[in-house]
């Protein structure tokens, strides 16, 4: 018993069932090959299962989950990539993909702040949610900024990231979006890098115009931080 205790507190124990997880849920998407089978989404709730089912402490759990936590801002930067293959495009688009970004940030938190008033959330609440279509390590440091929850913002980030992956090619075929530009700049800038994943599926130039949304919807996200905290 007191093995299988360690066990559960190693890092590794963290780290080994959310690769384990995420595999079936990579094999569940292809055997079903619906957008509604997300791999992420499966796995959270496998995940979720398995320590509910085992009695394990989320505690044990997070001590691998903050190994991986350590590699999300370097598989951001590795968005780099697809985007240094496709500079000529960027220059040529350069100026509506920096006002789709400008846009496009300013009503994702825009809509969320509204929606917080609406329903009467409290400023703590509203602070968490305001971040919560950009990647996870712009959205916790602009969370501390506003004195939000950075575990609640960090849930709705990846709430929106799964949604968006799923809801992205349906909304690009509802709205006839045609333009891969345009399609890469909307789904990076609503569901950051959980929606890239479904944009380089989509096509090479879609992930690297999700990716560069990523990184400018995530710059004028810090911007209008500043603007709702005095807002709140």
């Amino acid at each position: 018993m007191q093995a299988l205790k360690e066990l559960c507190y190693s890092p590794y124990f963290g780290v080994v069932l959310s690769i384990f997880m995420y595999q079936i849920g990579v094999f569940v998407s292809h055997k079903l090959k619906t957008p509604v089978a997300n791999p992420l989404l499966i796995a959270v709730i496998l995940i979720i299962a398995f320590l509910k089912i085992f009695r394990i402490p989320m505690e044990a759990f997070q001590t691998g989950g903050e190994l991986i936590t350590l590699f999300l801002a370097p598989a951001t930067a590795a968005l780099a990539v697809p985007i240094y293959k496709n500079l000529q495009i960027l220059k040529h688009n350069l100026l509506p993909i920096l006002a789709g970004t400008l846009v496009g940030s300013f009503c994702s938190m825009a809509v969320i702040f509204a929606l917080c008033k609406l329903f009467g959330l409290d400023e703590t609440l509203t602070a968490s949610l305001l971040s919560k279509s950009v990647t996870t390590p712009i959205a916790m440091g602009v969370t501390e900024q506003l004195g939000g929850i950075v575990p609640i913002s960090i849930a709705a980030v990846i709430f929106t990231g799964i949604v968006g992956s799923i809801v992205a090619p349906l909304m690009v075929k509802l709205f006839r979006v045609d333009d891969p530009v345009a399609q890469g700049i909307g789904i990076g800038t609503c569901s950051h890098a959980v929606g890239t994943t479904r944009a380089i599926a989509m096509g090479e130039l879609q992930g690297a115009m999700s990716g560069i949304a990523i990184g400018l919807a995530g710059f004028f996200t810090v911007l209008w931080a500043f603007l709702f905290a005095i807002l709140l």
